[in-house]
């Protein structure tokens, strides 16, 4: 079942933020930046999105992905992530909402990150009522679903049993595994996409009926796109990825005006 909040309460549960949520303030949506420190130009762009481009929204929505790799909430004990948990803080520390959803990347984010970030864990997919709109949110991948290996992939790796039993490894066998992955998913950066790991019109139109919404906003695909159909509408948010070739990146903000695609700043 689809669970859903208005965010005229969107502070509501937050660690630390004491403070009532500002109506007129916007909401901002990002996803897959696959934070690491070899990115270091996206990370410092994320930086900046949090102290300067963030400082005036009421919500900051990160739809999965937000790390290349996670392997476990003991990845705070090292410098590199806890620097990323501080900076998120900040956003609590300042009244702002922080909500985080898993991506197929970074789904063992758990509940001593959230807490050190100072976010708030986002079930996928969820449904947002945002200035008088409600708003299917989801990853994406969970939409791909033409890639049938990856969607029984997908199923095993959110089976709370199977990840306690791979949380139980070394955690230096856990990174060595994803460095593994992470090095043959960037030996594929430069080769065409394959249709099967785009979103489905079947999978599209099946969240849209479950989540009774006519807006969807997700990311996953790095296919940054705004798609219509009749009285509905689907946004796709960029990935960011300043470190290779041409720039990428950008963030979707709703408020009184709209919703509107923009680019980092």
């Amino acid at each position: 079942m689809l669970q859903e909040k208005s965010l005229r309460n969107a502070a509501a549960g937050v660690p630390g933020e004491g403070k009532r949520p500002h109506a007129a303030r916007p909401f901002l949506f990002l996803s897959d930046l696959h934070l690491s420190e070899s990115i270091p130009k996206t990370v410092a762009a994320f930086e900046h999105f949090v102290r300067v481009t963030a400082d005036q929204a009421d919500s900051v929505f990160i739809l999965g992905d937000l790390f290349e790799y996670w392997v476990g909430d003991d990845m705070l004990a090292e410098p590199f992530p806890a620097q990323m948990a501080a900076l998120m803080h900040t956003l609590s520390e300042r009244g702002i909402a922080l909500y985080v959803m898993h991506g197929n990347r970074d789904f063992l984010l758990g509940k001593r990150f959230m807490r050190a970030a100072g976010a708030v864990w986002l079930p996928d997919p969820f449904v947002i009522t945002a200035f008088g709109s409600r708003i299917a949110l989801a990853h994406g991948d969970a939409l791909c679903t033409a890639d049938r290996g990856y969607q029984i992939f997908r199923r095993f790796a959110r089976n709370r049993l199977a990840q306690l039993l791979f949380l139980a490894w070394p955690f230096r066998w856990r990174r060595a595994l994803a460095e593994r992955m992470r090095t043959k998913s960037e030996a594929g950066r430069e080769r065409p996409p394959l249709p099967r790991y785009d979103v489905t019109t079947h999978g599209v139109n099946a969240l849209f009926k479950a989540s009774g919404t006519k807006t969807m906003i997700h990311g996953h695909t790095h296919r940054p796109a705004r798609h219509s159909d009749a009285d509905r509408v689907r946004y796709v948010l960029p990935d960011w990825d300043l470190d290779h070739g041409a720039k990428r990146g950008g963030y979707l903000r709703i408020d009184s005006e709209g919703i509107r695609v923009l680019p980092l700043d």
